[in-house]
């Protein structure tokens, strides 16, 4: 779905190239994710970027609860900066129930962080700076992705979702 409606304008090239790396974590506690978020952002840190440009690490069995979740994001950031790799790499989020501050639980923006299972995106700094040398254009992604789920709305980005999870 993100590839198909292009909210992400990085993702088709890594995907295309398979530099994206896959991790499910058999996590059952917070202590035991950041171990894996450790270990993750390690790896892709001293990957060649030739070979990993990106790190999904998905973890669905702890951090259902997206406000649990939200403050775990605080923790995972502070490791980016304990491991000497801030500017390196950042963590996007991506939660089953995310929501955007300001809007209801239900509204179609939210959608472009819902995932099946809550995941930590790692992403290296060097690969978004590549292709989007303007910090404006950056900022505007968000803005065009809400504007095309608003566009679909809430009813079709569902069936789409259904379509995935039944493997269609």
């Amino acid at each position: 779905m993100v590839i198909g409606l292009n909210l992400c304008p990085f993702a088709q090239r890594v995907f295309k190239a398979d530099k994206i790396r896959y991790v499910v974590s058999d996590a059952h506690d917070e202590a035991i994710l950041l171990k894996d978020l450790a270990g993750e952002l390690e790896a892709l840190a001293s990957a060649p970027i030739s070979s990993v440009e990106t790190t999904l690490l998905i973890h669905p069995r702890v951090l259902g609860n997206f406000l649990a979740y939200n403050d775990f994001l605080g923790v995972g950031e502070r490791m980016v900066e304990d491991l000497g790799l801030r500017d390196t790499i950042q963590i996007a989020s991506f939660h089953p129930d995310y929501q955007f501050a300001g809007t209801d639980p239900g509204a179609v923006e939210n959608y472009t962080n819902r995932p099946p299972y809550p995941m930590l995106h790692l992403l290296r700094e060097e690969s978004i700076s590549q292709f989007a040398t303007d910090p404006n254009e950056l900022l505007e992604i968000p803005r065009r992705n809400i504007e095309i789920l608003r566009k679909l709305g809430r009813e079709k980005i569902l069936e789409k979702l259904k379509a995935i999870e039944d493997g269609r």
